[in-house]
């Protein structure tokens, strides 16, 4: 018989003060990860597409008793506009600390129907912003004296996944960017680190992707035979983000249920 109890999680005081930019934060894993930044009292700015999704989750955090997260309207693949937002959230607060590179999207597509356009389109929005956003912050961490730069890839070039090539070829190419990226950085104190989600319940995915079916291969596949929440993934940022994980650079978690 099991003991039900209440769980409690880390808090970070390394975090508190800290100005944490999230890409693709109105929903999904984003939208944990912008929470418990802000739970962490973080001073929270993220972009994404999604307009009334990101002011209802900014006024919702807020109600909540915790900092009140700055949302900017933005098409990540738009790397004019991205630039804009990143320099408008720099004047406001001075610094930045914290990148996570969340932004994606992982629609299906059959090799048949990969166009030069369609790839193009889909590099952009799962790859591009992702060094044009680091690339935008380096200055401003650099002037902090300090930064930690998360990547968001994905097991799914690991198991290996069908049915997404352009997006799994994208996800691939971030550990590679991670890594360079941990190197060209680390004298300037600025660490990159990449975070592998597996099968995470989303909203979206239980809406588009979660049949039964494929509820019953991944609990088969994993070692832990439950599903993971976006809640977990976003407590692993939480930990790469803050001092507790200083020496840690150049590093790829996966975060799957032992699925890899």
């Amino acid at each position: 018989m099991t003991e039900d109890r209440q769980v409690e999680y880390g808090t970070y005081p390394s975090l508190r003060g800290r100005v944490v930019f999230v890409t693709g934060g109105a929903s999904g894993i984003g939208e944990k990860i912008v929470e418990q930044f802000a739970h962490q009292g973080a001073n929270v700015v993220f972009l994404d597409i999604q307009n009334d999704a990101g002011m209802q989750l900014a006024k919702k955090i807020s109600a909540g008793g915790d900092p009140e997260p700055y949302f900017l309207h933005c098409d990540l693949t738009d790397i004019d506009a991205l630039r804009a937002c990143l320099e408008k959230a720099i004047a406001k607060f001075q610094r930045v600390h914290v990148l996570v590179n969340n932004a994606a999207n992982d629609a299906r597509h059959a090799v048949e129907a990969v166009t030069p356009e369609y790839w193009d389109q889909s590099i952009a929005v799962n790859l591009k912003h992702q060094f044009f956003a680091s690339q935008a912050v380096i200055p401003a961490m650099k002037k902090a004296g300090r930064g930690s730069i998360i990547n968001m890839s994905s097991i799914s070039w690991m198991i290996p996944s069908v049915g997404l090539p352009v997006y799994i070829t994208a996800k691939a190419a971030i550990v590679g960017l991670t890594r360079t990226l941990a190197h060209e950085l680390g004298a300037d104190n600025i660490r990159v680190n990449c975070v592998l989600p597996g099968a995470i319940l989303t909203e979206r995915q239980k809406q588009l992707w979660f049949t039964e079916a494929y509820k019953a291969e991944i609990l088969r596949r994993q070692a832990l035979k439950r599903m993971i929440l976006p809640d977990e993934v976003a407590r692993l940022v939480l930990f790469l983000a803050a001092d507790d994980s200083d020496a840690i650079t150049n590093q790829s978690y996966v975060i799957d249920g032992g699925w890899v």
